[in-house]
């Protein structure tokens, strides 16, 4: 990978700007991914950086073809600078392609730049993309010239930065006013029996627009001080939109611990809710989620005594990830454990794991609870946890499930996917 120290000689940068006369600055923020360093190590950062700045060759290559690009990594800093050199009379690239540029290169590094980052960071890849253009002064030394147009396309992502979460902050503050949310109900099957035994349901933003993933949508609520108002939402959608479900099947509603507050998990209020859309209490499921840790575990105990009361299970989301979900399953004694992606993934490939997971299984059965492996993508995953005696699985190798969009219509094309859920479930 290359380097750029804004204290040295810049080489071939300044011999490209004086045989062009110009060149265009594209300046990537990575400053969201230092938690990478500092939880795995610098080894684990540079690699992320490595195959980001790869990509950006690609992407920068593919969308303003026919001149150089160079794509280095800033020493010292949280930049990813391409230097896109085209002559100056060029005038159809500066005028034509530059202004798009940067939105198109933003767009496609969230779209392809995960695995770049995987499996350090977990969350939608959100890097700002600043613009600059340098027209080379033969009166200033080159080393001059390059750190002010890095420092003026720094500014510039900074300030996309900041308008695209105003932008995303007023779409979401829309999308609950106006209740514009989707669902999708992932299949949840029993590995013992090869059925579809229940459905977990995942918020979705509108499709194509910046809040379409979850991840995505809980992060501006956060920023927004939204949460409440959002995880609330996620409930009412989609027990209004569960009506595209099979009956008979449980249903799994996630909830945050700031969100027990909400008047129609407690008491009459929840009693309401049953009623009015017709729930079997006993076939619905409350999924704690580890995104926030349960703070007064005394008040929650009281919920789960009377959620139970009228037979509502509960179950402990990304169980084995952290200390947070192990107080939980200790202290709420849950009817199912979701174990984290993280122990599903590779499992075939790792015995370590298969013993974390064959321990946490060992858990829940003396609690009385039962496992659901989280995450699901392989056969060779599915038939190692199958070995395991894990009950219950979900994930994408059962098929993407069965989406409702914000006008509650189902999505056909996907749902009958779902039905084959079972029978790629089978046994080899």
């Amino acid at each position: 990978m290359s380097w750029l120290d804004l204290n040295q000689d810049f080489g071939p940068i300044g011999d490209n700007l004086q045989r062009s006369g110009a060149c265009a600055l594209l300046a990537i923020d990575i400053a969201s991914l230092a938690h990478v360093e500092r939880r795995y190590g610098a080894a684990a950062h540079h690699e992320s950086v490595a195959k980001l700045v790869a990509l950006v060759g690609e992407i920068t290559d593919e969308a303003a073809p026919g001149g150089d690009v160079l794509v280095i990594e800033e020493r010292g800093g949280d930049a990813i600078l391409a230097f896109l050199f085209r002559h100056r009379t060029h005038s159809e690239f500066y005028e034509e392609t530059l202004p798009g540029l940067g939105t198109r290169v933003a767009e496609e590094l969230s779209r392809r730049g995960k695995q770049a980052v995987y499996p350090y960071h977990r969350n939608p890849l959100v890097l700002p993309v600043g613009v600059a253009v340098l027209l080379y002064n033969p009166n200033l030394k080159p080393a001059r010239q390059i750190r002010e147009v890095v420092e003026a396309a720094a500014r510039d992502a900074s300030l996309e930065a900041s308008l695209r979460a105003r932008d995303r902050g007023r779409q979401l503050l829309q999308l609950i006013l106006n209740r514009r949310l989707g669902t999708l109900f992932e299949p949840i099957i029993s590995l013992r029996h090869s059925e579809v035994v229940g459905y977990e349901a995942l918020v979705r933003g509108p499709a194509g627009s910046d809040l379409h993933s979850p991840g995505l949508l809980f992060q501006q609520a956060a920023q927004s001080g939204l949460t409440y108002e959002l995880d609330c939402l996620c409930r009412r959608t989609a027990l209004e939109q569960a009506h595209c479900l099979p009956p008979g099947k449980m249903l799994f509603l996630n909830c945050l611990p700031t969100s027990f507050g909400d008047p129609s998990l407690r008491d009459e209020g929840l009693v309401k809710t049953l009623e009015n859309y017709q729930l079997d209490p006993n076939k619905l499921i409350i999924e704690i989620s580890e995104q926030e840790s349960i703070e007064n575990f005394d008040i929650f105990r009281e919920m789960r005594d009377s959620w139970r009361a009228l037979g509502i299970r509960i179950a402990v989301d990304d169980a084995g990830a952290g200390y947070a979900s192990l107080e939980a399953i200790m202290e709420i004694t849950p009817d199912f454990l979701k174990a984290d992606l993280r122990l599903v993934r590779g499992i075939d490939a790792d015995p370590p794991r298969q013993e974390v997971l064959r321990a946490l299984n060992a858990v829940a059965r003396r609690i009385g609870a039962e496992v659901i492996a989280e995450g699901i993508e392989t056969e060779d995953e599915l038939r190692v946890l199958r070995q395991l005696g894990i009950p219950y699985g979900q994930g994408y190798h059962f098929g993407p499930g069965l989406s409702s969009d914000p006008d509650g219509s189902s999505n056909g094309a996907e749902g009958s996917k779902e039905a084959t859920a079972a029978k790629q479930a089978g046994p080899d």
